[in-house]
């Protein structure tokens, strides 16, 4: 599989580590009323959908950076690659 890297173009992805959901940017305020049961769903409640899915990986093996690539659990097609850091300031 290839992963399109949005910096570096088309990368295999033995150069990935796959990091799960990419829900986990949205990481909860510790110090917000509720705290310890939000961190419990973060931590271990995911969804597992077939079809579109956001996903988190890391490119290990090259510059180190963080994506958000959303892929096609059903087929491995990936219909996007964006810098994790780049998703995070949009909020999305």
């Amino acid at each position: 599989m290839l992963i399109p890297h949005p910096l570096l173009g088309p990368r295999d992805a033995q150069e990935f580590t796959y990091l799960g959901d990419a829900s986990l940017l949205d990481r909860p305020d510790g110090m917000a009323e509720g705290a310890e049961a939000a961190f419990f769903d973060y931590t271990y409640l995911r969804d597992n959908p077939a079809g579109l899915h956001r996903e988190l990986w890391f490119h290990e093996q090259g510059d180190r950076s963080w994506l958000v690539v959303t892929r096609d659990t059903t087929t491995h097609e990936i219909v996007s690659a964006e810098l994790a850091s780049d998703v995070k300031r949009r909020g999305q």
